[in-house]
């Protein structure tokens, strides 16, 4: 392998200069005579996303084709992640799937064992960059590569949920809000409790006063959305997991406890709003928390982009989830994958590889849609290249270089989870959602898909 870059020389390649080094590693240089027009290799890029992605990716393809002049790549992009998972299924059956694609976090085994992506392994290991034992954090080697060791895509980067706060909320009843050092961070306990003294009802009482209305709640405390990256968060902060050897595992006591507690939440506590509550209301958590109707808001480190200091009228926070045994929260993303069907492997390898560079990262870090997962990128030099003014609190530094990397899980979805959450998790996760205890729905949903998951297996 080429010699070792520093983690300097890393971020000193950030921008133009780190698709430079894509270029050169497989050609001689920029200065370079532009190749004809019927020897340029065009691939297709498939994704999904709104504005923001879809900007992002143009710009990346400008640059990529600047450093790369004999490879044109074509964006075929669909704004709703679920619809291009069904168009790309259809094309998967007809034979014409993109090149390159975006692959949805829960579909990336189950497509990987039936064949349908590249294996880009021996790329990786040859890459002067990508290469290093310590290019990507920890977690992101864990859940890109199969038992085998062997990768067949790329992350995009981490998202995890956290907290968002109006810190006006926390000034009215003299609580400070949660952070991300470990005393910052609250046990479910203290959690509940500052909850029940957010929560209150027209007349201004508590959930455990006398006469306390909740169907008439004027500010609720919290609102946990039911799917399963934050349930997931939940159920591993209490020592459970949500998959375990290759099955769900949703029905252990660790992880029906944690599942209760978020129940709760919403009909035992009365500290955060029915979903239909909220759809009553016509409005979303964010609209809820700048309004003054909600004082805190768990969701995706994603939801900065619009959920940021900036673009709300409160004043925000952000901080750590509640701990139940442990501090815990779910790192995970969509893949960059090149599909096994391409008639130019080494150009889609090009492109999956530019996508994992500082440059094409670092566009979304700006603006609060991803959180890295290159380590340099964690490090105090790395933050200063993305952290901006407005849109990352100012306690984000820490979430990222000391929270995710001590606390932050990911996680490795096994192939058939697609068709075992649709079926069975989903519905009985809706069930709670609906105020059915968990355990009335769970155990039965579990064992339903874990068969599911084990004919896919075979």
């Amino acid at each position: 392998m080429s010699k070792r870059l520093s983690r300097r020389d890393f971020l000193r390649l950030s921008g133009t200069s780190a698709a430079a080094l894509a270029s050169g590693f497989h050609m001689p240089g920029l200065l370079r005579a532009a190749p004809s027009l019927q020897d340029v290799v065009r691939i297709s890029f498939g994704g999904w996303g709104g504005t923001a992605e879809d900007e992002g990716v143009r710009a990346a393809i400008e640059v990529f084709q600047q450093e790369m002049p004999g490879i044109a790549v074509e964006w075929q992009h669909t704004p709703d992640a679920g619809e291009y998972n069904r168009v790309l299924l259809t094309n998967f059956a007809a034979g014409t799937t993109p090149d390159t694609s975006f692959i949805i976090s829960d579909a990336y085994e189950t497509y990987r064992s039936q064949g349908m992506l590249l294996d880009i392994t021996d790329q990786i290991a040859a890459d002067p960059l990508l290469g290093q034992p310590d290019y990507f954090m920890p977690q992101e080697a864990f859940r890109c590569a199969d038992s085998n060791g062997r990768w067949h895509g790329i992350g995009s980067c981490w998202v995890a949920h956290h907290i968002y706060y109006n810190q006006a909320a926390f000034d009215e009843i003299g609580v400070a809000p949660p952070g991300f050092a470990d005393d910052e961070i609250w046990d479910w306990d203290s959690f509940v409790n500052v909850c029940k003294q957010l929560t209150v009802d027209s007349a201004g009482r508590h959930p455990d006063d006398a006469g306390f209305d909740p169907d008439d709640i004027q500010r609720w405390a919290v609102d946990w959305p039911l799917w399963w990256m934050p349930i997931a968060a939940a159920v591993h902060s209490n020592g459970g997991a949500y998959f375990a050897d290759g099955k769900v595992a949703l029905d252990t006591p660790e992880a029906l406890e944690a599942l209760t507690r978020l129940y709760e939440l919403i009909y035992v506590h009365h500290v955060a709003p029915r979903s239909a509550s909220m759809a009553d209301l016509g409005m979303s958590n964010t609209q809820m928390v700048d309004n003054g109707r909600l004082a805190m808001a768990v969701d995706g480190s994603w939801a900065l982009s619009w959920m940021n200091p900036s673009l709300v009228t409160v004043p925000l926070g952000t901080g750590a989830l509640p701990k139940m045994k442990q501090p815990a929260t779910v790192m995970q993303a969509h893949f960059h994958s090149a599909l096994a069907n391409t008639q130019h492997p080494e150009e889609a390898w090009q492109w999956v590889r530019f996508l994992s560079t500082p440059f094409y990262q670092t566009q979304f870090l700006k603006i609060g849609l991803w959180l890295p997962s290159q380590t340099a990128l964690t490090t105090e030099e790395g933050l200063a290249t993305w952290i901006t003014e407005g849109i990352h609190p100012a306690n984000y530094r820490q979430f990222v270089s000391e929270y995710l990397p001590t606390y932050g899980v990911s996680v490795r979805i096994p192939s058939g989870y697609l068709e075992a959450a649709s079926s069975f998790i989903d519905p009985a996760v809706q069930a709670i959602a609906g105020g059915t205890p968990p355990a009335d729905v769970i155990p039965e949903a579990v064992r339903q898909a874990n068969d599911i998951i084990a004919m896919a297996a075979i």
